[in-house]
């Protein structure tokens, strides 16, 4: 809230005591707006790597209708399912639920079924009149079926009957076909992030 008055140095000393008192890596999120100036340099000095860079993009918001081929489910149904298309752990599933069970803000997850199988998700969470798409995932065997091109349409048509007029997703920086897909739907990149990490401990 204030700007700080401490070196620099000695901040990052301490949250590295800090994280690793609770037998935690130090991670650190940064965006070309973080303060101080200087702390991308500092921690590169420091020997963390830059990792998983991110773009954040937004869009404005138009009626469309959802597909018909895009289901909801029940929240703990839905995070099995994405969980199972990731390959996730059953207590990596159970936090992804916790979080999201406890989530102030409407929330609706979809799926899209093929066979009877689920091959894709999504997630819509609205915050007055802008919404967040997260978890847009596919089936590696489904892909390049238009999937998620289904899941996406599914999810603005969501955004908007909640009340939202604009929307916003998170997407790798080099996921060339899903900003490609993204780019259709009028989404452009507002900002990119990144983490910094030291060798053995970028998880």
């Amino acid at each position: 809230m204030y700007a700080s008055t401490r070196p620099l140095e000695e901040k990052i000393a301490y949250c590295e005591r800090a994280y690793g008192e609770a037998g935690l890596p130090a991670l650190f999120r940064l965006t070309p707006f973080s303060e101080p100036p200087g702390l991308d340099e500092a921690l590169e000095r420091r020997g963390y790597g830059r990792f998983e860079e991110t773009a954040v993009e937004s869009a404005s918001l138009s009626a469309v209708s959802k597909p018909r081929a895009v289901i909801d489910l029940p929240l703990d149904e839905w995070v099995q399912a994405i969980g199972a298309l990731r390959g996730s752990t059953a207590a990596q599933r159970a936090g992804h639920l916790a979080r999201l069970r406890v989530l102030p803000l409407p929330a609706r997850p979809v799926a899209l079924l093929r066979d009877e199988a689920i091959v894709a998700t999504g997630l819509v969470v609205v915050e007055g009149s802008c919404a967040g798409l997260f978890d847009i995932l596919t089936a590696e065997s489904a892909r390049r079926q238009g999937h998620a091109r289904s899941i996406v349409t599914g999810l603005l048509a969501i955004a908007w009957e909640l009340g939202a007029r604009s929307a916003y997703l998170q997407v790798k920086a080099d996921n060339t076909a899903a900003r490609d897909l993204y780019r259709q739907f009028g989404f452009e990149e507002r900002y990119q992030y990144w983490y910094r990490g030291r060798e053995g401990e970028r998880e």
